[in-house]
């Protein structure tokens, strides 16, 4: 797969998604999607997503953004599109920030 088939997904996701299980549940969908990139909660209650990778299975993954886990209420997904960089070699849950 060539770059031009890649992009970077930025997305918060805003609802009630903290507490839930919603930064594993993002997790799991992008390594079985094979994005890199990492999922974190903010101190303003939402949820921050940056992923890379194919550009079809960030399209998935945003459709699993605004379902979410079962326990989550999700309100809205602010997703912005960006250039592929290839800076993450993996996808994992950071720190609160």
């Amino acid at each position: 797969m060539d770059d031009k088939e890649k992009a970077r997904l930025h997305a918060i996701v805003v609802g009630s998604v903290q507490g839930v299980g919603f930064r594993y549940f993002v997790q799991d969908t992008a390594v079985a999607l094979r994005l890199s990139g990492w999922v974190r909660n903010l101190w303003s209650g939402e949820v921050e997503v940056m992923a890379e990778g194919q550009r079809q299975a960030l399209e998935q993954l945003l459709v699993a953004l605004r379902r979410g886990p079962r326990s989550a209420q999700v309100t809205n997904v602010n997703p912005e599109w960006e250039e592929y960089t290839g800076k993450f070699q993996s996808f994992h849950v950071k720190s609160t920030y």
